[in-house]
Parts: C-alpha cells; sequence; structure tokens
C-alpha cells in the first residue's frame, strides 16, 4: 500500500514514517505540511490510503478532502487528528473521509486500520462511532427503513459492509447501473447525504457489521 502522510507538525510525520516504514506491506511514498501541498502531491504520487490531519495552516484537511473529491483522486483518506469535537467528525465523512482516527490510537491499531481502509471499509474509533451514531447524526428512527424494498436492504447490508458498487452488482447478480438506482432510492428514503451516513444509520438499525475499530 502507497501511503502519503499530511500533516502540519514534521515531528508527527517522521514518527509515523518511523513506524510505517517497518510494516512490510506500507509504502510512504510522501510527505505533506498543508492541506493544498497534500492535494499537490496526491495528484502527483497517486497513494493508496492518504493519512491526513484536520486542522492545518492554511487550507484544512476538509478542504483537501473536497478538493480531492472534486478531482475524482482515488485515495482512500484516513484522518488521524486530535480533534474529538462531533462538529468535525461529521464534516469530515460528509467530505469524503473513509475512516476517522485518534492522534493516540495504538501504532498497530493505526496499521491496521490504514489496512482496513484500503481493504473499501469505513474505520471508525470507537468513541467516533458512538458520536455519529447518536440520534442527532443519524437524523431518525426505524421507520425510514420500513420504507425500503427488500432488495435496498440486501445492497445497504453490502454498503454497510464497505462494498463498492462493482461488488455489490457481482453479490447480487445485478447490473452496475440497477446498484446505483438502489443507491439512490436508499440514500432518499434514509434521508441522508452518502454511502457513508447510510452505512453508519445501517449499523445503528441493525443491518450490515459495525464500522471497524
Amino acid at each position: 500500500m502507497r501511503v502519503l502522510l499530511v500533516d502540519d507538525h514534521q515531528v508527527v510525520r517522521r514518527g509515523l514514517r518511523t513506524f510505517l516504514e517497518v510494516q512490510g506491506d506500507i509504502d510512504v511514498v510522501g510527505e505533506a505540511g498543508d492541506g493544498d501541498e497534500g492535494v499537490a502531491r496526491a495528484e502527483e504520487l497517486r497513494p493508496d490510503v492518504i493519512l491526513m490531519d484536520i486542522k492545518m495552516p492554511g487550507a484544512d484537511g476538509i478542504s483537501a478532502l473536497r478538493k480531492l473529491g472534486e478531482l475524482g483522486n482515488p485515495a482512500r483518506v484516513l484522518i488521524v487528528t486530535s480533534f474529538t469535537e462531533q462538529r468535525t467528525i461529521v464534516p469530515a465523512l460528509r467530505a469524503g473521509a473513509a475512516g476517522y482516527v485518534y492522534k493516540d490510537v495504538d501504532p498497530e491499531a493505526l496499521a491496521g486500520a490504514i489496512r482496513s481502509v484500503h481493504a473499501g471499509h469505513v474505520l471508525l474509533q470507537p468513541e467516533v462511532a458512538d458520536a455519529l451514531l447518536s440520534q442527532e447524526f443519524s437524523g431518525g428512527g426505524q421507520g425510514r427503513g420500513n420504507a425500503l424494498t427488500e432488495r435496498e436492504r440486501e445492497v445497504l447490508t453490502l454498503i454497510a459492509d464497505g462494498r463498492s458498487n462493482r461488488e455489490i452488482a457481482r453479490a447480487l447478480v445485478l447490473s452496475e447501473k440497477t446498484v446505483k438506482t438502489h443507491v439512490s432510492n436508499i440514500l432518499m428514503k434514509l434521508d441522508v447525504s452518502d454511502r457513508t451516513q447510510a452505512a453508519l444509520w445501517a449499523v445503528r438499525h441493525g443491518i450490515g457489521a459495525p464500522p471497524e475499530a
């Protein structure tokens, strides 16, 4: 896995690089000190996973996430930050982050988080999951799930498992176009804006596996 480190503290980047470089399956391909540089390096290096801080001088992590999305950069972004407030967690996930962990995470757990995000899963520490699975964030109760068809529930289960549209299509023997239609209907019926929120809603209501920690 090719990994890019984006953090404004050089000592943090150095510590991450030192640890990750002893992992046999992780190759740190570059570093950046702010969001703008991170986006530029991501476009240049095309990493598989980006470890990104939230608060940085200039462009912050959320701005960088949005820019990466606009550019269609395929890198999976794992937020690694000391900020624990829901007001920073939610925008990061809505901007496209594939995971969110705190900087005090155990080093081995961080390596596992990188592998999990690379595999396509939504990765949240337990404390983050607790914040996001609150009634405030989920925005509704089980009643919305009653509007889902049986097929939509099957698709939602696979979304919660971190499957892509192509993987869902193969698993359910459907065309990708049909899966996209089901996903759009699910987002509309659950009144959520993206797949991450749909996955979190599913877990809260007993559909699919919990986000990994």
